[in-house]
């Protein structure tokens, strides 16, 4: 299912350079791997039908690569073992209104993220200003990590306005851990980044945090 998929995805479609010598009209397996963030022997394994428990994370990358439709990213979901997300899953799916308006926007560096700040795609202007993101996996792709913990980005700020995008940054996932309460992902996000960072800058964090309220 996933080979019928990827041979029906124009390389332009999704941005990917078209060679003078290309003989395949569809994605190639290794373009498809880039996009999606999995190696080429995994998604192998995948369409051979050798590897047949991809994550929920895994398929939903898919689902955003093949340009599946509503009903297409179901069956997806349900062949490799999983419910569809629902409302109390942090979303993650470009919508099609969305992506077409990605697709106007290819010659301009454009990021997507979800709710919890994990990157769900980079074009390829994006990668070009401020680095390749296709080799990013797991919690390398969460932008709370990589400021926090991680290698930064290729962003130029002062200590001060750094200092102020953290705090940021972390006040808005506390919000989405309190929208999204039953999502075991974020959870395992939350539980992952708490484990890493260390309580000095936690409280640093609190003291410059803009205050939220609850309505």
């Amino acid at each position: 299912m996933v080979r019928r998929w990827r041979d029906r995805v124009t390389p332009e479609t999704v941005g990917v350079p078209v060679g003078r010598r290309r003989r395949a009209s569809g994605l190639r397996r290794e373009e498809l791997a880039g996009l999606a963030g999995i190696s080429a022997d995994y998604l192998t394994r995948l369409e051979q039908g050798r590897a047949t428990a991809p994550s929920a994370q895994v398929v939903e990358a898919l689902a955003q690569a093949l340009r599946l439709s509503d009903i297409e990213r179901a069956l997806l979901y349900r062949l490799a073992g999983h419910s569809a997300p629902g409302p109390d899953v942090v979303p993650s799916r470009v919508t099609p209104s969305v992506q077409r308006l990605l697709d106007r926007l290819s010659h301009t560096p454009v990021v997507v993220y979800d709710a919890t700040w994990t990157l769900v795609l980079a074009n390829a202007p994006y990668d070009a200003l401020m680095g390749e993101t296709s080799t990013w996996h797991g919690i390398e792709r969460n932008a709370i990590w990589r400021n926090l913990l991680g290698p930064g980005t290729r962003t130029v700020q002062t200590a001060a306005e750094q200092a102020e995008h953290e705090a940021r940054l972390v006040a808005d996932l506390r919000l989405t851990a309190f929208r999204y309460p039953a999502d075991r992902a974020l959870r395992q996000l939350i539980a992952q980044l708490t484990d890493q960072w260390p309580p000095d800058r936690i409280r640093v964090l609190d003291a410059v945090s803009p205050r939220t309220r609850r309505r």
